[in-house]
């Protein structure tokens, strides 16, 4: 199979557990909308800009809103330190998650990447902190969290490649474990600086599974100024 016959399977696929999914939370097809970009602003700092918009239906009935942002700091090209912030807004009035509600976050973390290579195939290890400030209608308060993803890119040739991730969330408070996101994408260079993803999530709770289509676009920019000969 070739690589647009493999990106055109992924679509019919999501197409098909769509149709057949059933009016509930859990066995909903759902999708994430997706933008990520890292600013450069100098040789050793970044911005990191982030808007995830999702649905707990393909093009509709709305989740949540993600937006986040950090300050980047290249140790070198394969270590990145971040601090950031990042604001969520939840409508939990459909289906999904058990007792989940409608809520607002703020939320801090702290972030390390590492990546390394082995011949094509280009490793990176996410670490992640966070505190959360949740306010809900009945309840306002704080909890900690921790992430480590694992994420592995292939490069087909110089337009397409494949990515795949395996994500933990580990709750510093109980319950200790938070969920797990399991991840795989056909991705394809529309520029140097500019991707798209199109890729398939399995995001499982304790007890729970949710299936969700995941469409991301990621254009870095570059706003060092050019040495002049």
């Amino acid at each position: 199979m070739n690589t647009k016959k493999l990106f055109l399977f992924l679509i019919l696929l999501s197409l098909i557990n769509f149709s057949s999914a059933q009016d509930n939370g859990e066995d909903e097809f759902g999708a994430w909308y997706m933008y990520f970009g890292t600013n450069r602003i100098s040789n050793n700092f970044s911005i990191h800009s982030e808007a995830q918009f999702r649905f707990y239906e393909v093009t509709s009935t709305f989740n949540q809103l993600l937006l986040r942002t950090g300050l980047n700091y290249h140790i070198n090209d394969k270590a990145i330190a971040t601090l950031g912030y990042g604001f969520i807004s939840t409508d939990g009035t459909f289906e999904d998650i058990p007792d989940e509600e409608n809520s607002n976050e703020h939320r801090i973390f702290e972030q390390f990447i590492l990546k390394n290579s082995v011949g094509k195939f280009k490793f990176e290890h996410r670490y992640r902190l966070e505190q959360r400030f949740i306010s809900t209608q009945n309840d306002d308060f704080t909890e900690h969290r921790a992430r480590y993803r694992l994420q592995l890119t292939y490069p087909i040739n110089e337009q397409w490649f494949l990515n795949v991730y395996d994500e933990v969330f580990i709750n510093l408070q109980e319950p200790i474990f938070g969920q797990n996101r399991l991840y795989g994408a056909v991705g394809y260079n529309v520029k140097s600086n500019f991707s798209i993803q199109l890729g398939y999530l399995k995001n499982h709770f304790t007890g729970v599974n949710f299936d969700r289509l995941q469409l991301g676009v990621i254009y870095n920019t570059d706003f060092r100024k050019k040495e002049k000969n």
